[in-house]
């Protein structure tokens, strides 16, 4: 079968879709929209799904592999000042070749991490961020900020679109496979903070650095939703595959 041809049209009213959203105020819970905006993207399929990623190299997205499946071409979502959105073309797509859906969708540990080289390089009103394995093993209660530009209530789109960011804490068994994130406050016992649907493969950030991408999510109590646990594949594993792709992508990363 051949791959489904995106449709620029189709996409840009599905943008402009979002941005006709009702305010809200969180990824899910009470965030407010992030102020730190510079190095985040909107990924946009053609199978109608969309995720988070960020601009690691002049012309290079990080983001999740199970964001940019086979099957579906991409396109990026730069919005100007105006929140007028510009599409930008997706020239390759580069999946882990370790990342398997099945388990992820266990939510047990995987490659979660693919690569998107750019037609033309992203505008410098978005900055490059820098990626970093974390210095040492984390410990439950070790604080990690995510990024997204998801919905903020399961199942409606219309409260996507906007960037926000929550501070989350390390629960369970955290360690170099896989982060489990929660609300502080309300430690996956009832809804809080945490990821949703299009926050996949934004950016897990400590020290100022993206540390991970976001996987997954659950509802309180490890129910189907959003607002309990957010998964989180941590860059430790995959930074040497980020650098080598980085490389024959001709999108050294900033080190």
């Amino acid at each position: 079968m051949g791959k489904r041809r995106i449709s620029l049209q189709n996409i840009v009213a599905s943008t402009l879709w979002l941005l006709t959203a009702p305010s809200a105020s969180a990824i899910v819970g009470n965030a407010p929209a992030a102020s730190d905006t510079r190095s985040a993207v909107m990924i946009v399929g053609s199978a109608g799904n969309f995720c988070t990623g960020a601009r690691i190299a002049r012309d290079l997205v990080l983001t999740a592999a199970h964001c940019v499946q086979a099957g579906a071409e991409y396109k990026l979502v730069e919005f100007d000042a105006a929140r007028k959105p510009t599409m930008l073309d997706v020239e390759t797509v580069v999946r882990h070749p370790q990342f398997d859906i099945k388990a992820l969708l266990g939510h047990r540990a995987t490659a979660d991490i693919a690569l998107l080289k750019l037609k033309q390089p992203l505008p410098a009103s978005i900055s490059t961020a820098s990626v970093a394995a974390l210095d040492r093993t984390p410990v439950p209660g070790d604080t990690f900020v995510i990024y997204g530009f998801g919905v903020t209530a399961r199942g409606d789109g219309r409260t996507s679109g906007t960037l926000r960011s929550a501070s989350l804490v390390a629960t369970g068994k955290p360690g170099n496979l896989q982060i489990r994130l929660h609300d502080p406050d309300t430690r996956n016992e009832s809804p809080g903070l945490g990821a949703c649907t299009g926050d996949s493969g934004g950016s897990v950030v400590a020290g100022g650095r993206i540390v991970g991408v976001v996987s997954w999510s659950t509802g309180a109590n490890n129910t189907a939703g959003c607002g309990g646990l957010t998964g989180v594949t941590p860059l430790n594993l995959y930074l040497p595959w980020i650098i080598e792709r980085s490389k024959a992508l001709n999108s050294p990363l900033r080190q």
